[in-house]
């Protein structure tokens, strides 16, 4: 059974940092793009960061560039999103989900692109 699994979520205050963790288990964890997505109440999801496995080319969506930071960790088959100087802005359920194969570019953030998809972890930024 293909299934993704989130942690690191949880409370800090703006300027601080969190790094969430997304284990993948069941499926072959190669050749697959990984990514990030975050929604806030109200909101549409959106995608934050995405990485290919193995060859870690990363993509970024513009709102983090310079903040995030996603890696892999392929012996453990663990993508991880490494979050800093975090804001209020930034409070949303993140969600880790898996593509198969090669994505376009202009496809990388987009959420239908994705067809395994993680429970979601909560961030919450206070000012």
């Amino acid at each position: 059974q293909v299934q993704l699994v989130e942690s690191g979520g949880g409370s800090v205050q703006a300027g601080g940092s969190l790094r969430l963790s997304c284990a993948a288990s069941g499926y072959t964890y190669s050749n697959t793009c990984m990514g990030w997505f975050r929604q806030a109440p109200g909101e549409e999801r959106e995608g934050v960061a995405s990485i290919y496995t193995p060859g870690g080319n990363t993509y970024y969506a513009d709102s983090v560039k310079g903040r995030f930071t996603i890696s892999q960790d392929s012996a453990k088959s663990t993508v991880h999103l490494q979050m800093n100087r975090l804001t209020p802005e930034d409070t949303a359920i993140y969600y880790c989900a898996a593509a198969a194969g090669t994505l376009r570019t202009s496809y990388r953030l987009h959420p239908g692109s994705y067809s395994v998809w993680g429970q979601g972890t909560q961030v919450t930024v206070s000012s």
